[in-house]
């Protein structure tokens, strides 16, 4: 017989009970999938196409710069090697999803939600920290979709300079008001407040990219050097920037559970082959080849953005700096999606009915300001892109996901033969640990670099 435990969860709106199920979970009657009520439920199709999106940004053209920091043969190794680890972390942490919807019979739960549901099914003593989990996953989940938004506006703004300044050289500008320049667009994509009509967004914004990418492997493949010209792997103290770009741009569990919780058919998500495998599958080999190749072509004079290395002076490089400057710019909107909606729901109950409209509207136009102002404030995006790399990726793509499933499964169903779940969860923890102390070191580093050299000139 269950055991009904009533416990109270934060942010699902008041007490919910945590049923004691059996050791096979698939036997409890509860299935979320027929209890979800979403407004403007999205297709597999088009939560592909918003997965792609929300993976496919600025991160892909910068894996030629962590090729550079990392090694020809070594990169593409550790690429699909990180690749297949944060795939499988968000298996983890969508199949946990499932288990302590069941347990605590509620329709969906986003990512901040599945760890305090964890805490608070899991042991007594964990009880009190599940507050704390709940704060920490939102915070980081913030932090790194708005600083992903700061580099897409200096990624688009230093592309569109780069064409500006080769066709209008009378009419160029410092980097800075090119990023302020987007501000008065940038506002109005960002009202519209659900996924459904984004899909159109990152559909056009897909084709964008996937046109700019062909033409960019077009560049590289021109006079390819020899594969001896590069290195096999980098100098030692060069791989955390590694780690951290590669991380940045393959790690996109921040939008996961946002567009599973929002699918038509959520059980089409996981599985084989299943939306996640597909579109993970297709976002990492697209990633090694442009990483691989980038590098193998311009070695060590690869730029943070692969794009700048191409021609100033042709036509079709400059159509191509366009094109993926404009991908990026819809995709702002998707990344912003989540971080707004983690604000939203922690202030909206501040407000009255008549002025929530008109509050979440100020919100977001505040928030689209503050990232236009933390561009402007700091424009050198390679280091930067690294930073949130290793202090939030690593946490919640990495760490937070293996900490979920060790509370899932402690009591129900276990931990298997020999502990295993225990075991890789704790690899798993490790790796995430060291990625961010030593990819947090040196981004810093570089960072400080990078100003103390600007401050040095005259």
């Amino acid at each position: 017989m269950n055991d009904v435990q009533t416990v109270t969860g934060s942010t699902l709106g008041s007490t919910f009970p945590l049923v004691k199920l059996p050791r096979d979970e698939e036997s409890c009657d509860y299935n979320p999938f027929q209890h979800r009520k979403v407004s403007h439920p999205t297709t597999d199709s088009q939560t592909l196409m918003h997965l792609l999106k929300g993976s496919l940004g600025s991160g892909i053209l910068s894996m030629p710069l962590a090729f550079a920091n990392g090694g020809l043969w070594f990169g593409l190794a550790s690429t699909f090697l990180v690749g297949i680890i944060c795939t499988y972390c968000v298996h983890i942490l969508v199949k946990c999803s499932h288990i302590l919807c069941r347990r605590a019979q509620v329709p969906s739960l986003a990512f901040a939600d599945i760890a305090e549901t964890a805490f608070l099914a899991g042991p007594q003593s964990l009880h009190k920290w599940s507050r704390f989990a709940r704060f920490i996953i939102n915070a980081f989940l913030v932090i790194d979709l708005i600083g992903c938004c700061c580099v897409y506006n200096t990624f688009v703004a230093k592309n569109v300079q780069q064409v500006v300044s080769n066709y209008y050289p009378e009419f160029d500008m410092d980097l800075r008001l090119y990023i302020l320049c987007l501000l008065p667009l940038l506002i109005p994509i960002n009202l519209i407040r659900n996924l459904k009509h984004l899909a159109p967004l990152s559909v056009f914004a897909n084709l964008l990219m996937a046109t700019g990418v062909i033409i960019t492997m077009y560049y590289i493949f021109g006079d390819v050097p020899s594969l001896t010209e590069r290195k096999s792997i980098a100098e030692w103290h060069r791989l955390p920037m590694f780690f951290g770009t590669v991380i940045f741009a393959l790690e996109g569990i921040g939008v996961v559970m946002s567009l599973e919780n929002n699918m038509k058919n959520p059980q089409h998500f996981l599985g084989c082959p299943g939306v996640l495998n597909f579109g993970m599958a297709f976002v990492v080999i697209l990633y090694a080849s442009v990483g691989f190749f980038g590098y193998l072509k311009y070695g060590d004079k690869t730029k943070e953005s692969i794009t700048l290395n191409l021609p100033m002076d042709e036509v079709l490089a400059q159509c191509v700096k366009l094109f993926i400057a404009i991908a990026i710019f819809f995709t702002y909107a998707l990344q912003f999606y989540v971080p707004m909606e983690i604000i939203w729901k922690n202030v909206r109950g501040h407000f009255s009915e008549s002025n929530k409209n008109v509050a979440e509207y100020a919100i977001r136009i505040t928030l689209v300001v503050g990232t236009v102002a933390t561009s402007i404030a700091i424009p050198d995006i390679g280091p930067f892109i690294s930073l949130i790399g290793a202090v939030c990726l690593s946490t919640l793509g990495l760490m937070f996901p293996s900490i979920i499933e060790i509370i899932t499964y402690y009591e129900r169903p276990g931990y298997g033969k020999f502990n295993w779940v225990l075991w890789k969860n704790m690899l798993l923890i490790a790796f995430g640990i060291v990625g961010f102390c030593t990819g947090t070191y040196v981004s810093l580093h570089e960072i400080y670099n990078e100003i103390f050299k600007v401050k040095s000139q005259p």
